[in-house]
């Protein structure tokens, strides 16, 4: 893996990462492992147990989408030092037919269990004058699509509780910021694609160049790593002064 220049310093840092066993939390796992920190993998999948393995983490195999879960995490959520809220699911429906269970669930698996986790992480890091929060968000954090609700209401409510962290955290030395890509090349986005083939009529590749990229400047999927990348910088001394912010990949959809 290519370092990069904001590689150094998290050697001996306990990083939690939710959704750790695939797509943009397996990138991350694998870059925090690369730069030193002991990776807590979170996931609902039982490969979670490999991922963990090949980095030398721990492994935390969890429905976070009841977040309860949150207090079987298997270490010291307290001792963490930086954390990753990753954790997400779609469901692709018009409003009219949207099962509320579903709305539901989206919530407190992308907006009441990320609270949970950063009330339960915030005490040790303000004891150590030190402490990351990264909420990986969307542009669907700042902009709609039909047919998404709870995913937009989500990641709506995912940003303004950033916000929140960031102004009661500073003075203790903790950042807490978001990512808010545009489409990541990952299985729920596959997932998505044949969602929304099957909602238009259209094919999966048509979907990708018609609904997809159509609002962007940048006509390609955002890589895993690229969001990674973007996460692990917002922990390094470059961002030190980085809170209640976002760094933005989106190929320019937010620029209509």
């Amino acid at each position: 893996m290519t370092s990069l220049p904001f590689d150094e310093g998290l050697s001996g840092r306990t990083v939690v990462i939710t959704g750790g066993a695939s797509g943009i939390g397996l990138a991350c796992v694998h870059r925090f492992a690369a730069a030193g920190a002991k990776v807590v993998v979170a996931d609902v999948s039982q490969a979670a147990e490999q991922v963990a393995a090949e980095v030398g983490g721990t492994a935390w195999i969890a429905d976070l989408s009841n977040p309860d879960s949150v207090d079987e995490c298997p270490v010291s959520l307290r001792d963490t030092d930086i954390l990753v809220n990753n954790a997400g699911a779609q469901h692709v429906a018009p409003l009219h037919e949207f099962p509320s269970e579903v709305f539901a669930r989206l919530q407190r698996l992308m907006v009441e269990t990320p609270f949970r986790l950063i009330r339960a992480v915030l005490p040790g890091m303000y004891e150590r004058d030190w402490g990351r929060i990264v909420n990986i968000s969307s542009v669907h954090g700042v902009r709609a699509s039909p047919f998404k609700a709870a995913y937009v209401a989500a990641k709506h409510a995912l940003e303004g509780l950033s916000k929140v962290v960031a102004l009661e955290a500073a003075e203790h030395g903790v950042t807490s910021n978001c990512v808010r890509a545009a489409y990541v090349r990952t299985p729920l986005v596959e997932r998505q694609i044949a969602e929304q083939a099957r909602l238009h009529g259209l094919s999966k590749a048509e979907v990708v160049e018609r609904i997809m990229l159509r609002p962007t400047a940048i006509k390609r999927l955002v890589e895993p790593e690229e969001v990674a990348d973007s996460a692990l910088y917002l922990c390094s001394g470059a961002a030190a002064f980085v809170t209640g912010s976002a760094i933005t990949l989106d190929g320019g959809w937010t620029s209509h």
